[in-house]
């Protein structure tokens, strides 16, 4: 396995590390000053969507773009570091049209959409002029299980006939939605994995409506993450993605890179609460000394730089699986970064407060956000301990196909003969 970076990505690496610093680090605070207000997205976005489209900053997630698509077309080994960059702003992937969950779903029309739905949705996703959703976890059930969704979706001649209720949407609230993937039960007498269906619904059909933007411990989106009600809405049959019963399938397919671009951003994030805990201690004197000499102080940081690397080792190694085997034979090392990684945030941002003092508790510093939106990663594209299972399940699998290992301790072996001897 091999893990560094190539020429093109260590020029990529510098070029968008001097794009944020030149057009997205002086806009940070407007930014927030704007959306709190109420101004989403600010105007000058589309300034810097347009100078970052110019640069070649713009579709980087995607390995295979069409012919005449911008961007660089990277692979997930290529993206990671990029995407490790923009996680350090909280909007700036936006600004080079790598977001959640667009890039999930556009991958999802390249995959599987019919060429009418590729010109009239992933076309203009590919150039940044809509913005899409993705609508499968619902209140009512345990969304951690998504063959658990209850919306139906019944054909009636030549439509389809939505009726259900979903939360935590993001892009609900974008002003430039274009598209909502909804994912929801076809057939509840089919094989469990063969119930589900996707159908592609535009925000402005009747019967759609967003019911409230939730908070997510205390933090409002202004894209927003709505609970958004179906109340029999129609679409055209032709509005299906793939074919009926391929829901769970096609949910499966595009949770893979997606989760490695939540990591790849969550430790760029993780990387920012180091930086503002280190100089924090270096500017602040307690106790006769600065803080950063206490031992406590040290041990923090010092946990902190062994804790990113590993984890940014365990993302980049996903990645490569990925890019060489696909992403089926990569779910193990997925779901073991979506658990490594969304506990890293919420203790790097932890320790970073402890140092922080009260400050670090206050909207001035993006601690607090930080700390809040590593919590939420602990739900967000499957809970915690659905991930454990699935990495026990891995582990268990291999063991019981290939036993132990011949070299095994010898006193193993004498307990083993013991127990075989008496019983």
């Amino acid at each position: 396995m091999d893990f560094g970076y190539s020429d093109k990505v260590k020029q990529l690496q510098e070029q968008l590390t001097d794009f944020m610093v030149r057009e997205i680090v002086p806009r940070d605070k407007e930014w927030h000053e704007l959306t709190e207000a109420g101004t989403f997205p600010p105007p000058f976005c589309d300034d810097i969507k347009a100078k970052a489209k110019a640069e070649g900053l713009w579709n980087m997630f995607l390995s295979h773009l069409p012919e005449g698509v911008p961007g660089q077309g990277l692979s997930n080994l290529e993206y990671a570091p990029l995407a490790e960059i923009m996680g350090r702003i909280y909007w700036s992937p936006e600004m080079f049209n790598c977001n959640a969950p667009d890039t999930g779903n556009m991958e999802v029309f390249h995959m599987f959409g019919t060429p009418e739905q590729k010109e009239k949705y992933l076309t203009p996703l590919f150039e940044g002029e809509i913005r899409s959703a993705f609508c499968m976890t619902e209140p009512e059930v345990a969304s951690s299980d998504a063959t658990n969704v209850q919306t139906r979706i019944t054909r009636e001649g030549d439509e389809y006939v939505i009726n259900g209720r979903k939360w935590f949407i993001t892009n609900a609230m974008h002003p430039n939605l274009g598209v909502m993937i909804v994912m929801g039960k076809t057939d509840p007498d089919a094989p469990t994995h063969r119930q589900q269906s996707q159908v592609l619904v535009d925000p402005g059909t009747p019967g759609v409506s967003v019911r409230r933007n939730i908070p997510i411990m205390h933090h409002i989106s202004p894209e927003g993450h709505c609970e958004v009600v179906f109340d029999n809405v129609r679409v055209p049959v032709s509005n299906l993605v793939a074919e009926e019963g391929d829901g769970f399938m096609i949910a499966q397919a595009r949770l893979g890179p997606g989760r490695i671009h939540h990591c790849m951003r969550t430790i760029g994030q993780c990387e920012v609460a180091l930086e503002l805990m280190i100089e924090r201690g270096l500017n602040r004197n307690t106790f006769g000394k600065r803080t950063i000499d206490h031992d406590t102080t040290r041990e923090s940081v010092a946990l902190c730089r062994q804790e990113i690397d590993m984890a940014r080792l365990l993302v980049l190694r996903a990645a490569w699986i990925i890019d060489q085997e696909g992403p089926r034979a990569a779910r193990d090392e997925v779901s073991k970064i979506k658990i490594v990684a969304a506990r890293l945030q919420t203790t790097v941002t932890n320790r970073a407060m402890q140092v922080f003092g009260a400050m670090g508790l206050t909207p001035d510093t993006p601690l607090s956000y930080l700390w809040s939106w590593g919590r939420a990663l602990q739900f967000i594209d499957g809970p915690d301990e659905v991930h454990l299972r699935t990495v026990a399940r891995g582990v268990v699998r291999n063991h019981e196909k290939n036993g132990m290992s011949p070299v095994m301790p010898h006193f193993y072996r004498i307990s083993k003969d013991f127990d075989e001897t008496h019983g």
